[in-house]
């Protein structure tokens, strides 16, 4: 069977498996955001934290509560690294450095997983366990719950509370994030996925040379990196490392993972306003760009011109034969589609296409289906402003789910939608102005730009993949870069956040003739337009001077 024939094989199969999953998952999360009752297991933790599970908290209490615990969580995590050498099972590593402990601290709390250094030569087993898969773990639960308390905004009328994040952050870590990981840790390490405490084994490697690699409790990490969206992997070489991803059966589930939670949202979306129409227009829109991305994915790593790539069947240089060109292509584009950030491929060996495509995923807002959370928020977001827009059109005011978009609304969504361009074009044209960090670009001219172009949209976007030609692991990139993944996390929260609160506040308005439908094929088309014309074209003038001028070289 050609390599070709297996990939579509294992996207349709991906399709059918995301579909099934879709309503009962939806429905399952939508159950555990809206019930009223407490597993004992949690009103113990809240006794211990200090929180009435049964109190609803008002936007701005429920903003402070993210960012302190996302402060706190990051100045465990520095700590942590910085006294490893001293901590057990450190394999010895020496203590991370002030910058790169920084920036990883930063990167896993803002689910961002951006990885500046190896792995495997700089994190011991107890950093990795209590350090970096716990933030896998909840810097996912945040991103579900910033966007519960957006839809509670759209079902909760002339109120000022969105909801409790200690509850929601509770629930959605144990009773979906947690028993999904433990079932498929051990499907992992069924396909080959390697989870023990070992220490360093040195290994022959073709060229006749040695190499040390440890083992470790990977699948456990693996699963959580996927499905929280989050990217980290437990070697440097990510879901291309045979211990991370052995086989084209561990890649497609890896795909599934870091997909299935993300699609499943609109569903709970749909289930909690109370119209499981809106979540399928949602999700429409959502599978129409990831379909489209797939494929011309495929056909830019496939087709492109020149006698070697056509001899080999596509552009295999960087990717595993044992996946090949479609299987990679899949998952690059899953990748970048939501904020996961891990890859079975070299994305800086992608054509210039192909790789520009992955840019244009992340700059799209990671929003088909997006990160845990983020994505649908994200896709809600443009929503609105696609409702706006066809309100001036007709000449009235917009409305969307019963609730008016009046100009506070239309402010908090637009400072969303410009957040994250601002970070990631500033951040770029200073690298770019720095005669020190352009000599970090492995390559000069289109490409090279286009390395920088990719550090700064992969941290704002909280992706965390890479173009592996630039040299980040310095103290200006890990700082610039930690910077942006704060800020391209944590500021369109606020926005979100208080969108939420001022939906919240309003009277519903009941639906007339002149309401807009948003669940039908005409708002699809309508917000597929809108994510392409807002959105995409805010970054045209930047790709034409990377990828597209590379490609048309």
């Amino acid at each position: 069977m050609s390599s070709t024939l297996a990939g579509w094989l294992q996207a349709i199969a991906l399709v059918g498996a995301l579909a099934l999953c879709y309503r009962p998952l939806g429905d399952y999360i939508a159950k555990l955001l809206t019930t009223a009752k407490h597993l004992r297991v949690e009103r113990g933790l809240y006794r211990v934290i200090g929180v009435d599970g049964d109190a609803d908290q008002r936007w701005p209490v429920y903003l402070r509560s993210v960012l302190a615990f996302s402060a706190v969580s990051l100045l465990f995590l520095y700590l942590l690294q910085r006294i490893q050498n001293i901590l057990p099972l450190s394999l010895g590593n020496k203590a991370v450095e002030p910058h790169t402990a920084w920036n990883t601290a930063v990167s896993f709390v803002a689910n961002t997983n951006w990885q500046s250094y190896a792995g495997e030569s700089t994190m011991g087993h107890l950093v990795q366990m209590a350090g970096l898969a716990v933030q896998n773990f909840v810097s996912a639960a945040v991103g579900i719950a910033v966007v519960a308390a957006l839809i509670r905004g759209f079902t909760r009328n002339r109120t000022d509370r969105v909801g409790n994040f200690w509850v929601d952050l509770t629930r959605i870590s144990l009773r979906l994030l947690l028993p999904i990981s433990v079932v498929f840790a051990l499907v992992l390490a069924a396909t080959g996925v390697v989870q023990n405490f070992h220490g360093f084994h040195d290994i022959a490697t073709l060229g006749g040379d040695t190499q040390s690699i440890p083992g470790g409790p990977v699948a456990s990490q693996e699963v959580i990196k996927l499905l929280g969206t989050n990217g980290g992997g437990f070697f440097n070489a990510n879901s291309a490392h045979p211990f991370e991803n052995p086989t084209g059966l561990s890649n497609v589930l890896e795909i599934f993972l870091l997909l299935v939670i993300a699609f499943a949202l609109p569903r709970t979306f749909g289930k909690m306003v109370g119209d499981n129409r809106q979540g399928y227009a949602i999700v429409s829109v959502m599978a129409l760009f990831w379909i489209a991305s797939a494929a011309l994915m495929t056909i830019a790593e496939q087709h492109h011109g020149g006698a070697a790539l056509q001899a080999a069947g596509g552009a295999m240089e960087g990717k595993e034969q044992r996946f090949g060109v479609a299987a990679s292509s899949l998952f690059a584009v899953s990748t970048t589609l939501t904020s996961t950030g891990a890859v079975d491929a070299a994305h800086d060996s992608l054509t210039p296409f192909g790789g520009g495509l992955t840019i244009f995923n992340m700059m799209l807002g990671e929003i088909a289906p997006g990160g845990t959370g983020s994505g649908l928020y994200g896709m809600l977001i443009l929503a609105i402003v696609a409702v706006f827009v066809a309100g001036l059109m007709v000449g009235r005011t917009p409305e969307y789910l019963g609730k008016k978009l009046g100009s506070r609304e239309m402010k908090f969504a637009s400072l969303y939608i410009l957040t994250t361009p601002t970070v990631v074009l500033v951040g770029t044209g200073v690298a770019m102005a720095l005669p020190g960090e352009r000599a970090g670009m492995l390559n000069s001219g289109a490409h090279g730009f286009s390395e920088v172009l990719y550090a700064f949209t992969s941290a704002a976007n909280n992706n965390g993949s890479a173009f592996g030609g630039l040299t980040v692991n310095t103290e200006w990139y890990d700082t610039a870069l930690g910077l942006a993944m704060l800020l391209g996390r944590f500021l369109p929260m606020i926005f979100v956040l208080a969108l939420a609160g001022s939906l919240a506040q309003q009277q519903p308005v009941p639906a007339t003739p002149g309401t807009l439908p948003t669940h039908k094929p005409l708002f699809v088309g309508l917000l597929s337009g809108v994510v392409l014309i807002v959105v995409g074209l805010t970054y045209f003038p930047a790709l034409a001077l990377g990828p597209i001028a590379e490609g048309l070289h």
